[in-house]
């Protein structure tokens, strides 16, 4: 089981929103907050992210901004160009086409803009390590895989709708947020910055052999000796590896991630509450309902009539 594709499954709900979108200088506007994980890839032309807080960033062609939990920001040709009102929101673009109207001006950038939908009800803490704002340069010979994405989403964004297009968007944009992700880790790995959390744990042979097995099988009654004969250590040094890298026990973990799968089965399948129940490990219905209400505040049938 790969963990970072399933931490994103389980993140991600409905669709994402993307567009391309086309400004002339002078441009200034704001993006309110959004319970979502936002993007601003430039694919021609350069402008300035504006954070809530902290100095402005230049981005470049071929630079992709990352927002993973949809703070507010502004973008602009000039960090010193008054902020347009209202602001808008990234979870409202959608895939456009042709550039927008510019009266006659060259543009100054065009960039692919969009929203992921995250389920904000417990946000995995694999994406609560991540920065306010990850920004990712170009550079020759680096992410080759990220930057192919961005230049067949550009492609794929150009022109009229071909056929097959909506499945093509989709499946790039899913493609984008995962290469977005591995190359955040990986850079983090390569500049020496991940001695504790989810960048080193991804890359820990131990404790990514526990998180492996953890969500290949959760139902399985595991110990934390089974965990850590998963990952070739003692019971004490791997519970205290784990934690350090994870920042909870192995078990803490382990009934977590119970929760959050069972959470996006209710989501996605009618399957009766008590056989997800025992896809996620719990025999008993009355225990299972009991620890999902203490950690979403509704019993499973109300989260599904809720969310649904």
């Amino acid at each position: 089981m790969d963990v970072l594709s399933d931490v994103v499954s389980a993140a991600r709900t409905g669709r994402p929103h993307s567009g391309r979108v086309t400004r002339s200088a002078p441009f200034a506007e704001r993006f309110a907050p959004v319970p979502s994980a936002g993007f601003h890839i430039v694919l021609q032309g350069t402008c300035w992210l504006l954070p809530s807080q902290g100095e402005p960033i230049a981005l470049g062609p071929g630079d992709v901004a990352f927002l993973p939990r949809g703070s507010a920001h502004g973008l602009a040709d000039n960090p010193a160009t008054p902020v347009n009102e209202p602001p808008a929101t990234l979870t409202e673009v959608h895939e456009g086409r042709g550039d927008e109207a510019t009266a006659g001006r060259p543009p100054t950038v065009v960039m692919l803009c969009g929203a992921y939908l995250l389920d904000g009800s417990g946000p995995h803490p694999l994406l609560n390590d991540l920065p306010e704002i990850i920004h990712l340069p170009t550079r020759v010979g680096r992410h080759r895989e990220l930057r192919a994405a961005v230049e067949l989403l550009g492609v794929e964004l150009e022109g009229d709708i071909r056929p097959g297009s909506d499945t093509v968007l989709l499946t790039l944009l899913d493609l984008l947020l995962l290469y977005i992700l591995r190359a955040w880790f990986e850079e983090q790995r390569v500049a020496g910055h991940s001695a504790t959390g989810w960048a080193a744990a991804l890359h820990d042979p131990a404790v990514a052999a526990a998180l492996r097995a953890i969500h290949e099988d959760p139902a399985r009654p595991w110990t934390v000796e089974e965990l850590g004969a998963q990952a070739r250590l003692s019971r004490a040094a791997f519970a205290r590896r784990f934690t350090q890298l994870i920042g909870q026990p192995p078990l803490t973990y382990l009934t977590w991630w119970r929760m959050t799968t069972a959470a996006r089965l209710l989501r996605t399948c009618d399957a009766p509450v008590n056989t997800i129940a025992q896809q996620v490990g719990y025999s008993s219905q009355y225990t299972f309902t009991h620890a999902f209400k203490r950690r979403y505040g509704l019993p499973p049938g109300s989260y599904r009539h809720h969310v649904s």
